[in-house]
Parts: C-alpha cells; structure tokens; sequence
C-alpha cells in the first residue's frame, strides 16, 4: 500500500509538529504533504523544519490563501505526481483523530472512498457544531446523497476517484468543498463506505469558518445539480 495525507495548513504553526509525531507513530511509512498557503505565522517555515527530520513529509508552498478548496486541489494534484495509490485528507487541527487512519487504509481495500463520519457514533455529536448539523442537511436533501457526513473532511481513496471527478471543475471553495468532492465521487460511481469517528475539538488556533464560507455553501449547493460532471 502507498499512501499520503494531504494536509491543509493556515496558521497551524502549534499543531504541525505534534500531529505528524502521531500519524507517524500510527502509520510509520506514510508520506505526509503538507498545503501551506503562506501562513503569516510561519507555519510554512516549520512544516519545512519537519522535512528535514522526517523523510516522509512535504510541502507544498502556495503564494496566497484562496480557499480549503483550492488548497485540497492543488494538493491532489500534487499527491498524484507522486505515484501514490491512496491519498488521505485530514486537517491539521487535530479535530481528526490520527487514530483512524489505520482503519481507513483497512476499509479502502472493498470500495473506493471512505468517509469518517461524525453522525455514526449515537450521542457524540457535543463537538459538532449546529451551523454544521443543518448545512449537512441541506447538503443531503439539495444533493439527494444518503451519505450521513456530505461535509466531513476526514476521507481516504483510491487515486482513480482524483483521476476521474475533474478536480479542475470544480466549483466550491470552502467547507462545500467536501459536498461536492462526495456528489462527483457518486455521480461517477464510486463505491463510497462510511465509517464512524469521533470528531473533536481544534487543540490550537481558531476556526477558518466565516460568513463567506456560509454563504458560499448556500449558493452553491444548488448548482451542483446544474452542473455537468
């Protein structure tokens, strides 16, 4: 099996270091890259340190922050060139357990995408949010998924998924880019598993969510049923 983790970073500076110790641990051969856009607090600069210490990890620099979107694009985009044969994203505040991965790598082997989902695990949705509860919903009912998580950003596939939704139409920017990774992934018929994760709660920095992102996955949710593959 050969595996990377796609990380976006923006100011994750006192995360970085604690969370590639963890994947590591978990899943020693796994590369981990990554997606830096200029973090004002030099969390471009350390994820280069880590390079230096830990063969398996990359960085992929980009000029400006334009969306976890993008940010996730140009990362896969990246993992491709690398030859890998399962790419896994996460984000880089810990409110996805590295502890996971290994079942995920597990899964994968009878489908093509597994999605950690935080609505699998009954009474442990204290960390999860009620602005995130009512945008799945949307998202499910606008998209006509059966998926429990349309929003989770905790998933692993195979490189043929990358290969085939067309990541260069793709239309979201913020968390609706999870939504749409999910719908394109269904239309193109891939066999999709969910698996139940505990979600928890960023240990530093703060939340990348705003009123933009909100409103952008409002809007656009509708017009991926517009849109062609």
């Amino acid at each position: 099996m050969n595996p990377v983790i796609v990380i976006p970073t923006y100011n994750e500076k006192n995360n970085i270091r604690t969370l590639v110790e963890a994947i590591l641990k978990i899943v020693p051969q796994t590369r981990i890259l990554f997606v830096d856009d200029n973090s004002p607090d030099g969390t471009g600069v350390a994820a280069d340190a880590l390079t230096k210490e830990y063969p398996q990890v990359t960085v992929l620099h980009r000029q400006k922050k334009e969306g976890l979107g993008r940010a996730y694009i140009a990362g896969f985009k990246e993992a491709l060139k690398m030859g890998v044969d399962y790419i896994i994203q996460m984000d880089a505040d810990f409110s996805h357990d590295p502890k996971y991965i290994r079942r995920f790598l597990e899964e994968i082997n009878d489908c093509d995408l597994v999605i950690g989902s935080r609505y699998l695990v009954p009474g442990k949705l204290v960390n999860v949010s009620a602005l995130s509860i009512l945008a799945n919903i949307y998202a499910r009912s606008i998209l006509g998924l059966k998926t429990t998580d349309c929003l989770g950003g905790f998933k692993c596939f195979r490189r043929e998924v990358l290969e085939k939704i067309a990541l260069d139409n793709f239309i979201s920017n913020g968390f609706v880019f999870q939504a749409e990774f999910i719908y394109r992934a269904h239309k193109k018929g891939f066999a999709v598993k969910e698996t139940p994760i505990d979600f928890c709660r960023r240990r530093e920095g703060k939340t990348k969510k705003s009123i933009k992102i909100m409103l952008e996955a409002f809007f656009k949710i509708p017009l991926l049923r517009l849109r062609p593959g």
